[in-house]
């Protein structure tokens, strides 16, 4: 079901809801990704922890795993959405944007962009008062895309691996 067309330089690039049938796909390119490449393997004996996590963020409702179809036809984009709500800043909906990747060969024309300002749209469709996301520290680049479309540094992230 496609969930937005995003014109770019007059072509359509239709943005859908990941099917399993995309989970290896959404595998390349992540694991294309210079950060992760020695992380993410789409061998077939390991993909089933993938399989896994598909379908629980599947089966949530506060999940979107999003993918973006080339005219062609090839997956070319993927972002996950995750509405989290709390009781901090007046029980506000947060709307948090994670393993957003556009394929090399796309970037700098404006898909990424078109991804990121949908999903605020659909942030704010569901009531969400502020989105967020995180960006790991060597993603210069990254930063400064995100700075671009409005968003500022305002947090120091930690993580503990278990």
């Amino acid at each position: 079901m496609t969930l937005a067309t995003l014109n770019l330089a007059g072509r359509p690039f239709q943005l859908r809801r990941a099917s399993e049938s995309d989970v290896g796909l959404i595998i390349e390119l992540i694991a294309r990704d210079q950060l992760r490449a020695s992380v993410e393997s789409n061998a077939p004996e390991r993909r089933a922890p993938y399989l896994a996590a598909f379908r629980a963020i599947d089966a949530d409702p506060a999940q979107l795993l999003c993918v973006v179809d080339s005219p062609e036809g090839a997956v070319v984009a993927t972002m996950q959405l995750t509405f989290i709500p709390g009781l901090a800043r007046s029980g506000a909906l947060r709307l948090q944007i994670e393993a957003v990747r556009v394929d090399g060969n796309l970037r700098g024309n404006g898909l990424g962009s078109a991804m990121i300002a949908w999903a605020i749209e659909e942030g704010r469709r569901r009531g969400a008062a502020l989105v967020q996301l995180t960006s790991d520290n060597s993603r210069v680049d990254a930063h400064r895309f995100y700075e671009r479309l409005g968003f500022a540094q305002s947090h120091a992230g930690f993580k503990l691996l278990l």
